[in-house]
């Protein structure tokens, strides 16, 4: 009787220890080399194990809107509910916004750095975020005052909140005390809040403290028109942690320049572009990329051009 062998052939493993070990992965090699390797692993590359955290911040910065909604449609659903975490920057309007809110039951941190969804849509779906806990709208220069009240009013779990804005964004404008009050007024449990470059008074940061008993860190970088006792705050806030308004620092401005650059042929992003014409739940490996299959409605380029520029950009062997 032969002797049965102590390890088991990597496609035996359950799809929930397959994402897990996927997760290590980048967004490109999951999408494009993982599916490749057998029937097993594309399947957990198209279930839910492997999109309950989606991190593809970096990508968007780089992608044109269009890819980065069908993108975010087919990871989403992919997720089928289960998603916790998505980091993401650049949304281009309410409709996508939309999408990700009628998707986030199970949603703890969202990232939308760079956003342009409006308050007004803010407003009507905040009520679907019920379960964040970490919230970044840095740098979404369309919402203000009354999107972050509405996510106060609902947001109740809420600890985390990244609110900076670029420099010039306050060109223009008067004050922001709005959008601090608005948080003092309704995000009672926040530990961490992130306010720099606002135009803001010590008035309304005074708020802050009354309203955010439980406050730990609060960045006020580039909030000039603030004056703080630092005597003051040691003596009746020992556990808060004040960085700014005066520091030492520089804006990078050399790191949004590449976060916002225009679309180049040459971009990295064109290795591997996709098309999606359906986003529903199906079976996607029943068959082996056959013609039967459903694979041909996910076409993935992996690169252009020849084979030579793709090694020096250090992308993967196509399978």
């Amino acid at each position: 009787m032969a002797e049965q062998s102590d390890f088991r052939n990597w496609d035996e493993l359950i799809p929930d220890a397959l994402g897990l070990i996927f997760s290590n992965l980048s967004l490109q090699e999951v999408l494009t080399v993982i599916p490749c390797v057998c029937k097993s692993w594309r399947k957990a590359v198209t279930g839910p194990y492997c999109w309950q955290e989606v991190d593809i911040e970096e990508w968007s910065n780089r992608c044109q809107p269009d890819h980065l909604d069908r993108m975010l449609q087919m990871l989403i659903t992919r997720s089928t509910g289960s998603l916790r975490k998505l980091c993401v920057s650049g949304l281009h309007n309410d409709s996508i916004f939309s999408f990700i809110t009628e998707n986030a039951s199970a949603l703890q941190v969202l990232r939308l750095r760079r956003s342009e969804m409006s308050d007004s849509i803010v407003e009507r779906n905040a009520g679907r975020l019920s379960t964040i806990t970490v919230l970044d709208l840095s740098y979404c220069g369309k919402i203000g005052a009354r999107a972050l009240e509405a996510i106060g009013k609902h947001c109740k779990q809420l600890v985390t909140l990244c609110r900076n804005m670029h420099p010039l964004d306050a060109a223009g404008k008067l004050s922001q005390d709005d959008e601090v009050n608005a948080i003092a007024a309704s995000m009672p449990r926040l530990k961490h809040l992130e306010m720099a470059y606002h135009l803001i008074s010590t008035g309304s940061v005074m708020n802050i403290l009354s309203g955010c008993r439980q406050l730990e860190f609060l960045d006020l970088r580039g909030c000039w028109d603030v004056k703080l006792d630092n005597q003051a705050m040691k003596e009746n806030f020992p556990k808060l942690k004040i960085l700014g308004p005066f520091v030492m620092d520089y804006y990078e401005m050399d790191e949004w320049d590449d976060d916002c650059s225009d679309y180049s042929d040459n971009s990295e992003y064109l290795g591997w572009e996709f098309e999606m014409s359906d986003y529903d739940d199906y079976d996607i490996y029943d068959g082996m990329w056959d013609d039967e299959g459903r694979f041909e409605e996910l076409e993935l380029r992996f690169y252009e051009g020849n084979g030579e520029d793709a090694g020096l950009l250090g992308w993967p062997p196509s399978p």
